[in-house]
């Protein structure tokens, strides 16, 4: 069986110091807070190039605090691309906003900018755009069109963990940025994990205060804020991992050569897009292909298991049919939807198993 994410492969390259992670915060007892997570958020904010890293429970908390941070609430709207995890339109809703959904580029899955525009209205406050799959978003044109409307730009780089555009972080282009470190994300954690970067002061001391109660000092609430915070073992864990992310996110990217090299002349299907400058880390290999269901069923029965990123684009979702806004914006991500399927993806993953899986694909288009 070649599974779709295999963690275990992962823990065992680096279990020493993985283990000596945890067993240094059980010994400290440092289970919320404390040096580790103190450690972590330094180095990220550091590693991504930024003033501040503040860490917090999960990715969805992460965008849901970003937005009360800049202030967004009832009557705002806040434009969010159509092909994502329900997380990044979710948390516009939880803070009492209404998500206006943008269509997506069919080769790069990442929100059109030339699609923004028309959704603007007076009540638009900000844009999400998604870094989708280890691809960053086209960010000049998106950063330039919120500068002419006053907007703010909140990058959700949930699946872009050292992802760049010409050498320049994703997660460094907008007014403030959130990440997930959810267990099968390039830099992932043993459990739920997130955080907020920013370089302006002001938007760190609110996302501090909302994700701690409150509070920069114990029992000095200045605010009601809520409990989203990094535990010490995550925290540990995620510093240690961190130094070998780049060479993780090489190796993804050298997979991805190996499975264009083999995929290359089968016409049923299309392998991701790259765009110059732009470093894609490959979070998901997602290609579209004909005959999308069979196939996937077909490699389930050569043991290799796919996913689909993802079933329903966001405006499909039953959560959202009170939303009025018609199929018709949305051509391009309606048009690929029944096509694309993730194949498996991993820095362990080796040549073999993906000659293997090109080989499944290709006697299935062969019969």
């Amino acid at each position: 069986m070649i599974k779709f994410v295999d963690l275990k492969r992962q823990y065992t390259s680096i279990r020493e110091e993985i283990d000596d992670a945890i067993s240094s915060v059980i010994a400290g007892t440092a289970f919320i807070g404390g040096k580790y997570v103190q450690s972590f958020a330094g180095e990220f904010a550091k590693y991504i190039g930024v003033k501040h890293c503040i860490t917090c429970g999960n990715g969805t908390d992460a965008i849901e605090i970003a937005l009360k941070s800049l202030g967004i609430g009832n009557g705002d709207e806040v434009i969010v691309p159509t092909h994502t995890w329900i997380s990044t339109s979710e948390a516009v809703t939880l803070v009492g906003a209404k998500p206006v959904f943008s269509d997506t580029l069919s080769y790069y899955y990442t929100i059109n900018p030339h699609e923004i525009e028309k959704h603007i209205t007076p009540a638009t406050r900000a844009i999400i755009p998604v870094h989708l799959f280890g691809l960053p978003a086209d960010m000049d044109p998106i950063t330039l069109l919120a500068k002419k409307h006053k907007l703010f730009v909140l990058e959700d780089c949930a699946q872009a963990h050292g992802a760049k555009i010409d050498g320049k972080l994703a997660g460094t282009f907008g007014d403030i940025a959130t990440f997930s470190f959810y267990p099968s994300k390039n830099l992932g954690a043993f459990g739920d994990a997130g955080c907020i970067v920013t370089n302006n002061d002001e938007l760190a001391e609110k996302a501090t205060l909302i994700a701690n109660h409150g509070q920069l000092i114990k029992h000095e609430h200045k605010i009601e804020g809520r409990n989203s915070r990094l535990d010490g073992i995550q925290g540990a864990i995620l510093t240690a991992k961190l130094k070998h992310l780049n060479d993780w996110n090489e190796r993804r990217i050298v997979n991805a050569k190996i499975y264009f090299e083999y995929l290359k002349d089968i016409q049923q299907v299309r392998t991701p897009a790259s765009i110059d400058g732009f470093t894609h880390v490959y979070y998901v290999y997602c290609i579209k292909a004909l005959e999308r269901d069979k196939l996937r069923q077909y490699l389930n029965s050569k043991g290799i298991e796919t996913a689909i990123h993802y079933p329903k684009m966001l405006p499909m979702l039953d959560a959202y049919k009170h939303i009025e806004q018609s199929p018709d914006e949305f051509k391009m991500s309606y048009e690929y939807q029944p096509f694309i399927l993730s194949l498996p993806m991993y820095p362990e993953l080796t040549e073999e198993e993906i000659k293997y899986i090109c080989d499944s694909i290709k006697e299935f288009y062969s019969k």
